[in-house]
């Protein structure tokens, strides 16, 4: 989760073909970009190990993309089958889908978008008093961010043009449930509490059509949803 973290102050097996609709590899009966311009899989990882901080350690963000593919869309994809393009967004370039990655703790978001730049970002409600005063001033704000807040330019970074050098100036439009414009060109962002004090956020460059899903652990059968969450479907 590059993006904003960087801005912080110092303190195609080759591709298999699409499989047809009621194949995917656990259930999830879905054509990449059919009925929505994003899938959005939440994966709960149960028994991750821990660093010698604590801190839970998760797959790579390549090998998250990976099995969300599989998992979705029935995908036998490598990681050579997936590229990054001059803004460093991932791509799957033979089956048209664009990508985005976040975890947080023990979930994992995959956001794959059909036609449409994705973003997809994901954060729990720790304490950063110092981080969200500095986010707080960089987006004008009368008082500090929130997380919620951090998660959208997160996600909006993911999706976009935007880099540590050119995302001052950026404001976000007051929340409300849905897409809202940025500013930012055609680049929206959504946001969403999920389980128990945790954001997801989305961004994209048009008000697309979103389907949700959830997965209790990798491996398992992705449940459409409707509305993101942490808990099981």
């Amino acid at each position: 989760m590059s993006g904003l973290l960087t801005l912080l102050p110092p303190a195609a097996l080759r591709s298999s073909a699409v499989p047809a609709a009621g194949t995917g590899a656990y259930g999830a009966a879905v054509r990449p970009g059919e009925g929505a311009g994003v899938d959005c899989l939440l994966t709960h990882h149960p028994g991750l190990p821990r660093d010698r901080m604590g801190n839970r350690l998760s797959a790579s963000g390549r090998s998250l993309i990976i099995d969300a593919a599989h998992s979705l869309y029935g995908l036998r994809v490598t990681g050579r089958d997936l590229a990054r393009d001059g803004h460093r967004r991932w791509r799957l370039p033979a089956h048209g889908l664009t990508v985005s990655v976040a975890h947080c703790a023990e979930y994992s978001a995959v956001a794959f978008g059909a036609g449409t730049e994705v973003g997809v970002d994901l954060q729990d409600e720790r304490d950063r008093p110092g981080a969200m005063r500095w986010l707080g001033d960089l987006l004008g704000m009368p008082g500090p961010a929130r997380i919620r807040d951090f998660a959208e330019c997160e996600a909006l970074i993911k999706a976009s043009h935007l880099t540590k050098e050119t995302f001052q100036g950026v404001r976000l439009p007051v929340w409300r449930p849905g897409w809202r414009p940025t500013g930012t060109g055609a680049y929206r962002v959504r946001s969403t509490a999920v389980g128990r004090a945790a954001h997801l956020a989305l961004a994209a460059d048009g008000a697309v059509p979103v389907r949700w899903w959830w997965q209790p652990a990798p491996g398992t059968a992705a449940t459409r949803t409707d509305a993101p969450t942490l808990e099981p479907a």
